[in-house]
């Protein structure tokens, strides 16, 4: 004890300062999380910070001093420490874990990687132009092992390459080109380790959601449901209105082939019997013409005039989709394209 007591009286005080303001952070926060800042310029966690201000604090410290606060606090939140490794930073935040896990991810941008840095994927070159003149450079990329050669007075990679593997050393030449060809490999940015929130520690792979996916699901799910409901004549505040026109379109297409006399159904009745009527008279009259009544055979005589006009008509529209001109046809292909644009969004 004296020894324990001993050793606790000679804690700087910026050290007890330090570990009783992450306690309060943490406190004072819904969630915190751990992330990892290797590799991650001064200049840009100043600038994740400051990015982050109105929705989460960013808090560096050294892993001893946040590994004593939160064996401290007790409960669940040591658990935590097992993700302390390397270079650790804090962040708390009173949003969910899971738009923690989305801001976080926002932060990261491309950025070159540096000559002896491992390649965190296959690096791959291009086939193509580049905006380079001809000179030495033409040199320094073929050394680099990137194929490059002099196309339309510009250099060019002739053939796409992968000019260095996953897990491969990346050699101070291609490190040096690559800047020059804007190819950033790495990812930089804070990389979410773990977050707390009420006892429960989430790790990365379970704040990962593809919202585009989820969102879709949802839409198919209350389709299925809609379409069960209507099916199965469930109602619901959502279904009722489609149950009732689905149940007054049925009762009225019973209406008019049962020949029930009602209200409802007697237009389409009547539309029934003058279209019979007619189709009866048409074939009475081809017989013999004074079966029918002068007024019937002008009706018939009209009828027949229209759908013979109607006949040129249609035969002169089909011959001139058929016989397009070679430049309304380009036209009307990139009008379809762009009917599909808009169909799709």
């Amino acid at each position: 004890m004296a020894e324990e007591r001993h050793h606790t009286e000679h804690v700087p005080k910026w050290k007890k300062d330090e570990i009783a303001n992450i306690k309060e952070l943490i406190q004072s926060h819904k969630v915190f999380g751990m992330v990892g800042i290797e590799g991650i310029l001064a200049t840009k966690i100043q600038k994740i910070r400051r990015d982050l201000k109105d929705v989460a604090v960013l808090k560096v410290s050294r892993n001893t001093l946040t590994e004593r606060a939160l064996n401290q606090l007790g409960e669940n939140i040591p658990e935590m420490n097992k993700y302390l490794d390397k270079q650790t930073a804090l962040v708390f935040t009173n949003e969910s874990p899971f738009k923690l896990y989305k801001l976080l991810e926002q932060t990261k941008t491309p950025s070159p990687i540096k000559a002896g840095a491992i390649a965190p994927m296959d690096i791959i070159v291009q086939k193509g132009p580049t905006s380079f003149p001809p000179g030495p450079i033409l040199g320094e990329f073929q050394s680099a092992g990137i194929p490059a050669s002099i196309e339309a007075g510009k250099v060019a990679i002739k053939e796409t390459k992968v000019v260095c593997k996953a897990g491969e050393v990346v050699p101070q030449k291609l490190a040096t080109m690559l800047a020059k060809l804007e190819i950033y490999p790495l990812i930089i940015g804070l990389d979410m380790r773990a977050a707390y929130d009420d006892g429960i520690i989430y790790g990365p792979e379970l704040l990962v959601i593809d919202e585009s996916k989820y969102f879709s699901d949802i839409i198919s799910a209350v389709q299925n449901a809609f379409n069960l409901s209507v099916n199965t004549a469930y109602p619901t505040s959502a279904t009722i209105g489609t149950l009732l026109a689905k149940a007054y379109a049925e009762s009225k297409n019973l209406g008019v082939n049962a020949v029930i006399l009602e209200p409802g159904v007697m237009d389409a009745l009547l539309a029934k019997a003058h279209v019979q009527m007619t189709s009866v008279a048409s074939k009475a009259a081809d017989k013999d013409a004074n079966a029918v009544d002068e007024d019937l055979r002008e009706a018939l005589g009209a009828a027949a005039n229209a759908a013979a006009a109607a006949v040129p008509a249609a035969a002169a529209e089909v011959k001139k989709e058929e016989e397009p001109e070679e430049e309304e046809d380009d036209h009307s292909e990139e009008d379809g394209m762009a009917g599909l644009g808009a169909l799709f969004g």
